[in-house]
């Protein structure tokens, strides 16, 4: 039946991916572009011309399939920036979202308003990466800053445009005071002219050419949460890829003084809290080099839980659920075969999942009661289990687990409730119940073990 259809655009890290959906949720069509990026060292930047070309040869693919575009609405990687001039044209590349080289400002932030930062500014947030450019010599008195995501909705209407809270997050926007604060910018030396408007996600920020709106996005870890349809108190989304994030819904603000939550606003009204982990799946491809993980999953299934875990850190240091930088991959139990390794980073993940939910509830978030899995690592159908079991409550597998559909599903809401939408047109492709498991002992040697080693305060 024809009707309004909208477009979802991913700006991820390696790849740009369009989704066209219709009001009742189906997938019309969808397509992905190739990106590269440049990583010396700490240092990670991508040519943000390579953006536009990429979202450009999307959308001209899938728009033909709709009937009546409607909308576009974009998300892009968290803490990702950039430098424009007055009209909107690039004079740096973009600084992503895990670029490091301006960690060492973090103290001069903090400096400024402690109160605000001391717990919640990380050193590869936005705002530290802006003072580094400011130290390399740009003059924001003459210059816009910009996030990946306001960058490409820019282009696709013509005009420099507002931000949305949830890019503006790790740029140092006030989300309970709704402003940037002025105080602490002003100790910086940051003139509040070079900081964009902000609005709320689903607000219009201009039109195509052709007269089509585009809606300001969120981030990519929100994009999936909405993709997931976990937008109501007790409903959480866990996107496992190469790191885990974990997404959920609160009434009230949650307040944790380690540092480790944080919250994005909820274009319904209330909060979305949540936490990036520093682990993940992409420990498989550095401990488990070319190997066939498929094949490892398969005989994961006939070996079944182990005696063995490893903590599955990508790197030094840790974010969520707690926050210790000097934190360092271990091994807890003999995994010294191939498939021993694969089954014990398996289970060291879901044991910080699991980790993660019980410090999320003890900072006032409602109980879990049922988790939606997204990211590259749900392919896994052992590992989706695993997390089952290991959390003890249901997992959803929906069936169209990723950003770009999140942001379909926002820009077919603006104007009306997310919620709303989100329940008519995202689709469960299965669930997962917990079966009885016997890892609990493990897992508290597991939980002993960060403690012990200071990791957790």
């Amino acid at each position: 039946m024809a009707g309004p259809a909208w477009i979802g655009v991913d700006l991820g890290t390696q790849s740009v991916r369009a989704v066209l959906a219709d009001s009742d949720g189906t997938v019309l069509a969808r397509t992905a572009r190739p990106l590269t990026s440049r990583r010396d060292g700490v240092r990670h930047e991508q040519d943000p011309q390579s953006w536009l070309d990429a979202v450009d040869s999307s959308i001209a693919e899938v728009a033909p399939h709709a009937d009546q575009l409607a909308g576009i609405a974009i998300c892009s990687t968290s803490g990702t920036v950039l430098l424009t001039d007055r009209s909107g044209r690039p004079v740096t590349p973009a600084l992503m979202y895990d670029d490091a080289r301006a960690a060492d400002r973090r103290v001069q932030i903090v400096d400024a308003d402690p109160e605000r930062w001391a717990t919640s500014m990380q050193p590869t947030w936005a705002l530290p990466k802006i003072l580094s450019l400011v130290a390399d010599g740009y003059d924001l008195a003459d210059h816009r800053i910009v996030h990946s995501a306001d960058f490409v909705a820019a282009h696709l209407v013509g005009h420099p445009v507002a931000t949305d809270t949830s890019h503006a997050l790790k740029t140092g926007y006030d989300l309970v005071a709704d402003t940037w604060p002025a105080a602490a910018f002003d100790k910086l030396g940051l003139p509040l002219a070079a900081f964009p408007e902000v609005v709320l996600p689903g607000a219009e920020l201009g039109r195509t050419p052709a007269g089509v709106p585009v809606y300001a996005g969120m981030t990519d870890g929100c994009a999936a949460q909405i993709a997931a349809g976990a937008l109501a108190p007790g409903a959480w989304n866990s996107v496992l890829g190469t790191t885990l994030v974990l997404k959920g819904v609160s009434k009230d603000l949650l307040n944790d003084p380690t540092g480790a939550v944080y919250s994005h606003r909820h274009p319904d009204g209330g909060w979305l809290p949540g936490g990036a982990s520093s682990t993940g799946a992409g420990v498989l491809t550095e401990l488990l080099p070319g190997e066939d993980l498929d094949a490892f999953d398969r005989a994961a299934r006939e070996l079944g839980p182990i005696d063995a875990v490893i903590y599955p850190l990508t790197k030094t240091g840790e974010r969520f659920p707690f926050v210790a930088p000097q934190a360092e991959r271990f091994t807890l139990g003999d995994a010294s075969g191939k498939l021993q390794t694969y089954a014990a980073v398996l289970q060291g993940v879901a044991f910080i999942e699991r980790l993660a939910f019980e410090h999320l509830v003890s900072l006032g978030a409602d109980p879990v009661r049922s988790v939606s899995l997204t990211g590259g690592a749900i392919r896994s159908g052992y590992w989706n289990q695993l997390r089952a079991d290991v959390l003890g409550v249901p997992v959803e597998i929906p069936a169209a687990p990723d950003p770009a559909y999140g942001m379909a599903v926002l820009a077919a809401s603006a104007g009306g409730s997310l919620t709303e939408t989100a329940g008519r047109m995202v689709r469960v492709e299965r669930v997962l119940e917990p079966r009885p498991q016997p890892l609990d002992t493990l897992y508290g040697e597991f939980v002993a073990e960060l403690d012990w080693r200071g990791y957790r305060g």
